[in-house]
């Protein structure tokens, strides 16, 4: 095989950006620094200190009585994990964008009988479709798994619904994909039935790459215990036994952004979960009115994200062309559309993490001079 990318070293002399891509997102400085600590072992009891802590912080910010697992890798890993850990034979997706339909691919590349409810891109997920499907169907499905924001398209699906709709069928559980939502927008997870909720660190927690966020129900728990075979690395038994014996992972983690984790989730229970969601919320409605004035949502109206704008480019202008110029000029650094048909038809905006009105207002003033709007 001929590589396709030859060596580019990495150097010391680099601008840096303020970053406003749906992630990773800017980080605090102090938490940046945080990771600089002398190393200690993943055995000791220091190790113990730091895992307890910020699990246990994890709860009381998300307020859920569910067990908390973080591991070291994307959120995606929990495509992957919940598929294994709850899915027999049937699997029930909705798609509506580029990250819904890779959570489908998963679940077919693992062996499992997937079907889609398939929308538009751009559209959303409607509970009524939901029951619709899960009434019609002569299967059981083991699993319903949706994703809550779709960072591909800017739609934010309306998961508190459809969990209602699912607890209707106790024998099926709902899996939640919030690698791009969750710590920038509210969700109460347990009063909605959502028995695996997911996401990644570098998004709207605001921390760097590197962990997995993933709160697991007493019922998908105990479901994995019924099952013949489950993921070692995100085994919700293994993780959480482990946790429960010793208050650690069962394999090596990364210290350092764990120690970072720490960090940013103290300024996270500093601000307060309701604070921090309407602080997004803002953002988004800011982000909103600014591209009806010049552009158009691409979303489905009612259902805009609200921690990532996919605006549609009804203005033509040369998305390639501004960002690049933007990311020249001024050191930030937004999105083009994702995937072939929506690069140069839309572009996004991420409004999440540490990020305030005036900071989104900064990147939309640049956005209007480079584009002459």
């Amino acid at each position: 095989m001929t590589p396709v990318t030859e060596k580019r070293e990495y150097r010391d002399d680099y601008d840096d950006k303020t970053l406003y891509i749906p992630g990773p997102t800017e980080v605090r400085e102090d938490v940046i620094e945080s990771m600089c600590e002398p190393m200690f072992g993943h055995r000791m009891d220091r190790m113990t200190d730091l895992y307890t802590t910020i699990v246990e912080d994890t709860k009381e910010f998300l307020g859920t009585d569910n067990e908390v697992i973080i591991l070291t890798g994307s959120g995606t890993e929990f495509w992957e994990a919940s598929t294994l850990n709850l899915v027999d034979e049937n699997i029930l997706v909705p798609t509506c964008g580029s990250f819904s339909e890779r959570h489908a691919n998963v679940a077919e590349r693992l062996g499992k009988n997937v079907d889609r409810l398939e929308y538009e891109w751009g559209e959303a997920i409607k509970p009524e479709d939901i029951r619709a499907e899960l009434e019609a169907s002569d299967k059981h499905y083991d699993v319903v798994a949706t994703v809550m924001n779709e960072s591909s398209t800017g739609v934010r699906n309306p998961i508190e619904e459809i969990g209602d709709v699912v607890a209707e069928y106790p024998d099926t559980y709902f899996v939640v994909d919030a690698v791009s939502a969750l710590g920038g927008d509210y969700v109460d997870i347990d009063e909605h039935n959502i028995d695996v909720i997911f996401a990644s660190s570098q998004k709207a927690f605001a921390m760097p790459p590197g962990l997995a966020i993933c709160v697991v129900s007493d019922e998908a728990y105990e479901r994995e215990l019924e099952k013949d075979s489950a993921s070692w690395y995100g085994g919700f038994q293994r993780t959480l036994d482990y946790y429960d014996r010793k208050g650690q992972t069962h394999s090596t983690p990364a210290i350092p952004i764990m120690l970072a984790y720490r960090k940013q989730m103290k300024h996270m229970l500093e601000e307060g979960h309701e604070a921090r969601d309407q602080r997004h919320r803002e953002m988004a409605e800011y982000t909103r009115e600014w591209a009806e004035e010049h552009f158009a949502m691409f979303p489905e109206e009612g259902y805009e994200s609200q921690t990532v704008a996919c605006i549609e480019n009804t203005q033509d202008i040369d998305v390639a062309g501004t960002i690049e110029t933007i990311n020249e000029e001024y050191d930030m650094a937004f999105s083009n559309g994702y995937g072939s048909t929506l690069g140069e038809t839309t572009f996004r905006i991420g409004h999440m993490g540490e990020h305030d009105v005036e900071s989104i207002k900064e990147l939309t003033d640049a956005i209007e001079e480079v584009a002459g709007l």
